[in-house]
């Protein structure tokens, strides 16, 4: 893994994860999540994470046309390298989970490295006042759902993004992850520098303890070695502490409130920004320097921001 210490931060505002139930905070129109990207840019963070969200009733959406607006506005407002996802939610196809992608060719996209059980359904147990039936089903139907990455969804996913000139957010749950990754590299599917995104407590993907972080880096440091960008999302509590865990060993960090909704015990995050800012203390306070998003196409090797189709 690559020693340079200018961090990269991501921020990922909105999500398919979390309900609009769960937080007054969390945006939902075209105009709340460009706001919410754009504070979050001025914050401090490179890279942004989007989806898009029906502007009634908040379900996550890949309609490209629900993210026309707020790429737009993001767009004239900032130059932050805009990070579309190709996980949309678990209910999707993978052909609809690229219809953004394909449509927008984006820097980069995010990809997930394997099926896995998502379990959402724990959350059922604190949050009992959902306002739209799709959100009880949404975490309900989780407790029998396989979230479906197989090697021939990620191929797919790879060579129609890497046509385009986007290069990827590998975001990976387990370790299995890894090696389904070093897989396509093998195979020349994919080249450094790899952006990796180890992502740590959701459940059914790997834990979010110390040691996993750790298990996570070794295993990542034997198959790549200085191939990769490595960088840290830890889900709800976990999110500044792994990431303040993993900067000290030399990750990258990403916050948000599709990951995380909480500041703090019992705080709800009033932003995305606001957790921008709190891990730009801690990475300030380990004498790390925040990467621009300049720095961030350098370091990820990305084609620019005037190379996308918005």
């Amino acid at each position: 893994m690559s020693k340079n210490r200018k961090v990269i931060i991501t921020c990922a505002p909105t999500g398919a994860i979390h309900t609009p139930s769960m937080s007054p905070y969390l945006p939902v129109t075209a105009d709340e999540i460009a706001k919410a990207a754009i504070d979050a840019a001025q914050a401090g963070a490179a890279i942004l994470h989007l989806h898009a969200r029906d502007p009634v009733d908040g379900k996550p959406s890949q309609d490209p046309a629900l993210f026309v607006p707020f790429l737009e506005k993001i767009k004239a407002s900032t130059d932050a390298v805009i990070n579309i996802t190709t996980g949309g939610s678990p209910h999707m196809t993978v052909e609809d989970r690229m219809r953004p992608v394909m449509q927008f060719k984006p820097e980069v996209a995010s990809l997930n490295m394997g099926s896995m059980n998502f379990g959402l359904f724990p959350m059922l147990d604190r949050y009992k006042d959902l306002k739209h039936d799709w959100e009880h089903q949404h975490l309900e139907n989780s407790r029998d759902l396989v979230f479906k990455n197989t090697y021939k969804d990620i191929e797919t996913i790879l060579r129609r993004g890497t046509d385009n000139g986007t290069r990827f957010e590998f975001e990976c749950y387990d370790i299995s992850h890894l090696y389904n990754l070093a897989h396509f590299m093998d195979r020349g599917l994919v080249s450094g520098p790899l952006f990796v995104q180890s992502v740590f407590g959701i459940l059914g993907g790997i834990g979010a303890h110390p040691e996993d972080l750790m298990h996570m880096r070794r295993t990542a440091d034997r198959l790549f070695g200085d191939q990769y960008q490595w960088s840290i999302l830890g889900a709800g509590k976990n999110q500044i502490p792994l990431a303040s865990m993993g900067a000290a060993m030399g990750s990258h960090v990403r916050v948000g409130l599709e990951d995380s909704l909480w500041m703090g015990p019992s705080q709800l995050a009033q932003s995305s920004a606001d957790q921008v800012r709190r891990i730009r203390t801690v990475l300030e306070a380990l004498n790390l320097e925040i990467a621009t998003p300049a720095e961030a196409r350098q370091i990820l090797n990305l084609k620019g921001g005037k190379q996308v189709g918005f």
